[in-house]
């Protein structure tokens, strides 16, 4: 079995039950989006919901992508940037715990937070907090990180730090590694069209987006962003919620249903799909398997309170993904 690693903001989820979007307005944050926020803001955000119930969870788009491909079995490892502080300990320690074998850079700076604000209707809102996430640097990358691995999965956000995120695809593709990328959110393809372009047509190889990514990173709809995004990498997902998904390998074409859940929260649903659809790679099936192993990871993550499930739901997951095989 192939062996993957990702690179990502290593952060730690706050996640908060929102009783209306109230809040979203008083804290001028867009809902659905991820919004960059400086340590004051973070504080104000968290002061404000304190009466909320919270939950505390590793997190991080590529973080729980990974940690998923672990619990299902697959050999993987985890680049990121963390504090010498209790909120770094409590990272690490859960990706060790879930089998994931951390590469992971300490700093003096705190770790990094993201509030995750979820909806009545499940949608999740972001105020993410960098910290010492955002010190990892291009000098941090080398080609031994990528020794013996055969996928780097890539989170959006790093697209924040041009010269970081070019040099690792470019190290990983000169190590002849397969490079993943999820869009991860539409403003933050909006405030990077150009240069996302860019990384896409020379080094990414897999792409994920949702209905809303593709379309900020196109100008197109699902199934036309689809054939556009195709174009210029391996693999084309384009996830459409309710709808499905939709995936494209050269002249091959599928669309994938969702499975039938009751949502609660959509927190780390597109990580999860990502998680499901590599597991496919790694093991060789075809589009419509890895298009459906996504699909179940993705539906059983948002019947759950953020990005993590417990032993018997993943109990049920591993069987589902068996049926595959």
């Amino acid at each position: 079995m192939a062996k993957i690693i990702a690179m990502g903001n290593a952060l730690v989820d706050i996640m908060t039950m929102l009783e209306n979007d109230e809040v979203l307005d008083n804290l001028n944050l867009p809902k659905g989006s991820m919004q960059l926020v400086d340590q004051e803001t973070s504080s104000k955000v968290q002061k404000q919901t304190d009466n909320l119930n919270k939950s505390l969870a590793s997190g991080g788009s590529a973080a729980n992508t990974i940690r998923s491909l672990a619990i299902l079995g697959a050999e993987t490892g985890y680049l990121g940037k963390i504090g010498k502080d209790d909120m770094g300990k409590f990272f690490a320690q859960d990706m060790i715990k879930t089998g994931v074998k951390p590469s992971l850079i300490q700093t003096d700076t705190p770790t990094g937070v993201a509030v995750a604000l979820v909806s009545k209707d499940s949608e999740r809102t972001f105020a993410t907090c960098l910290g010492a996430a955002a010190e990892l640097t291009p000098e941090d990358i080398t080609p031994d990180i990528f020794e013996g691995y055969d996928i780097l999965h890539v989170e959006g956000y790093l697209i924040f730090n041009n010269e970081l995120i070019e040099k690792a695809m470019q190290t990983a593709k000169e190590c002849g590694v397969t490079v993943s990328l999820d869009l991860a959110s539409y403003n933050v393809v909006e405030a990077n069209l150009d240069f996302l372009k860019y990384l896409v047509e020379k080094y990414v190889d897999i792409l994920f987006a949702n209905e809303e990514e593709s379309k900020a990173f196109t100008g197109a709809e699902p199934e036309e962003s689809l054939e556009m995004i195709a174009k210029v990498c391996d693999i084309a997902v384009v996830k459409v919620g309710e709808e499905g998904y939709f995936v494209k390998k050269g002249l091959i074409k599928h669309q994938e249903g969702v499975i039938k859940v009751k949502p609660i929260d959509s927190t780390g649903a597109g990580d999860n799909y990502a998680a499901g659809f590599l597991y496919g790679i790694i093991n060789n099936w075809d589009l419509s398997k890895c298009a459906r192993a996504g699909a179940v990871l993705a539906g059983n993550v948002i019947e759950v309170i953020g990005a993590t499930m417990d032993d018997n739901r993943w109990n049920n997951i591993k069987s589902e993904i068996d049926k595959l095989k």
